[in-house]
């Protein structure tokens, strides 16, 4: 023991202290004050030298990636700590395996000094077996408050309650409830903007030059500059650099919309604390939770566009038909084929399944030039005709739709109402039927009996009433569609070329059909355009479905 003191007095006596907010929650025992007064007065009265505290305070013990605990190891690795005082085990963690491997192995190694004041623990005096239960009962805590707050937030994300803790680039909490987002009147005009610069047809690598060239402060920069926060990485030293990664991630979240989107990530364990991407069927979307920055049209098109090949062309440019052309035989992607040598005039598009020999589709080989011309002088038709005879498009585009639809909604609304009066009427029934088992009426077995077989009929029933009121919106949506269509034809009236906004305002997709003679430099391809006043069912209506020859001579 002699030896052990002399050794030990020109080391560190090391007093280190942790509070996580569960611990907090326990009252002022557990506090970063009543932890360091514990301490010092146990490291004065037993005269150990050279006190230094190490404060780790907000921090779990089942994460060992702590400031000052790292510091504190570094410390100890370097031969410069003779003794570590804790006030209990739990404060130097709450892993039983990695803290036994601390007591055990690791701070011997090093003869390092362990003391856990209020459990009486002194390595000294050799290692109890009972430290290793202690160990076990402080991780069993650990997993314990983690499940409980996991079952916390699993409720509330199910709920509709937004449980991510970050604030999206673009909104801000409301003052008045924070809880809610509101856009922030500084960012939510750039994250609109940066939606309608890549629907418009500019690359992410040209976004990112353009917003830098107008010295708008990257996201990462501008929450540091804010809040003090830290999201990333911020670079305070090029603050205008906006990361491909970071354009890519606003462009692809959906809380942009207005929709709560939840459960996105998760971790295996409390020990885990990498996030893992969830699958789709586990994610839970609740839509118009807040006040959107991006209309819906818009965002769709952005991720029709990722689904497509999305490299940009020497001048950062996109393809412009990037999510809207399929092939007309097998439905895969039709991929644009360019090429530094390669004349842009040759710009040539082929079926994608015919290329990964994925089907056994032909190539639907059509230049880029040929498809433009045909889309464009068939767009200008189109909306010529429903900017001159207004009444006449309308007509025609509701053609043997009209009655069918009146129909409908006289129906849907009469099978509407009834399935909202036999929901109320059930939720009386289940009620009377708590009371009278309340009341001693009924047996409890009797009520889950029955209960069940009325809680069965009412969710058959509100899926049913879903479905109805999908089918109302739905025509509702086609006559909007039809009449912004005629609204949009008034406002492009000129159309020199076919451009993105253009695609993005009165397209919905692109087929194009095989040559009705193979590998003919003559026979054009067919081409059918379907038109944004489409809904899907409309699909082979006259009028609304263009199928059109080329007619035009292609050379190679």
């Amino acid at each position: 023991m002699m030896k052990t003191t002399e050794m030990n007095k020109n080391l560190i006596t090391a007093l280190y202290c942790r509070l996580s907010q569960e611990d907090e929650q326990q009252g002022e025992s557990n506090s970063i004050t009543n932890q360091k007064l514990i301490l010092q007065k146990y490291a004065e009265e037993h005269r150990f030298p050279n006190i230094r505290f190490y404060i780790d305070d907000g921090y779990s013990g089942a994460n060992f990636n702590r400031p000052d605990f790292k510091r504190l190891m570094a410390d100890v690795e370097s031969g410069k700590v003779g003794i570590v005082i804790v006030k209990d085990q739990s404060r130097l963690g709450r892993d039983y395996l990695q803290t036994g491997m601390l007591m055990e192995i690791t701070f011997p190694q090093y003869d390092v000094r362990f003391i856990a004041v209020n459990d009486g623990v002194d390595s000294i005096n050799g290692v109890s077996d009972f430290s290793g239960i202690k160990n076990y009962f402080n991780d069993f805590y650990a997993r314990d408050t983690s499940r409980k707050i996991r079952a916390v937030q699993r409720a509330k994300g199910e709920r509709g309650e937004r449980v991510s803790t970050a604030t999206p680039y673009g909104y801000m909490r409301n003052p008045e409830n924070k809880k809610e987002l509101i856009p922030d009147p500084e960012t939510a005009p750039i994250v609109k903007r940066i939606f309608e610069m890549y629907a418009s047809g500019i690359g992410i690598v040209k976004i990112c030059d353009i917003l830098a060239a107008e010295k708008i402060v990257s996201p990462s920069v501008y929450i540091f500059q804010r809040t003090g926060g830290r999201i990333g990485k911020p670079d305070l030293t090029h603050p205008y650099r906006w990361s491909h990664t970071g354009i890519r991630k606003i462009l692809a979240n959906q809380e942009y919309v207005g929709d709560t989107v939840n459960f996105k990530t998760y971790t295996k364990s409390n020990k885990l604390k990498k996030r893992l991407k969830n699958s789709p069927e586990n994610i839970l979307v609740f839509k118009d939770t807040h006040e959107a920055i991006v209309d819906r049209k818009t965002f769709e098109l952005v991720q029709r566009h990722f689904a497509g090949r999305k490299r940009p062309d020497k001048q950062g440019e996109m393809d412009k038909y990037a999510g809207y052309l399929f092939c007309g035989e097998c439905g895969k992607r039709l991929y644009l084929h360019r090429a530094k040598t390669l004349d842009p005039s040759k710009n040539n598009f082929m079926c994608g399944g015919y290329q990964t020999r994925s089907t056994d589709c032909t190539s639907h080989y059509i230049r880029e030039s040929v498809l433009d011309e045909i889309v464009l002088r068939n767009l200008r038709q189109v909306t010529e005709f429903a900017r001159e005879r207004a009444e006449e498009f309308y007509a025609m585009a509701t053609a043997n739709g009209e009655a069918e639809a009146e129909k409908f909604y006289k129906t849907a609304e009469r099978e509407k109402q009834q399935l909202e009066k036999r929901i109320k009427e059930l939720d009386n029934i289940i009620r009377c039927l708590y009371e009278d088992r309340v009341c001693g009426r009924i047996t409890p077995e009797r009520y889950d009996t029955m209960a069940s077989g009325y809680e069965q009929e009412q969710t058959a029933l509100k899926e049913k009433l879903i479905a109805v009121n999908d089918g109302i919106s739905r025509m509702d949506m086609r006559d909007s569609c039809i009449r912004e269509f005629i609204a949009k034809a008034k406002q492009y009236i000129e159309m020199p070329t076919l451009t993105p906004e253009l695609l993005r305002v009165f397209i919905r997709k692109i087929e194009v059909f095989e040559k009705l003679e193979k590998y003919s430099r003559t026979a054009g391809n067919l081409i059918n355009i379907h038109y944004a006043f489409q809904l899907p069912e409309q699909d082979g209506m006259p009028v609304l479905e263009m199928l059109l020859p080329s007619n035009m001579r292609e050379t190679a």
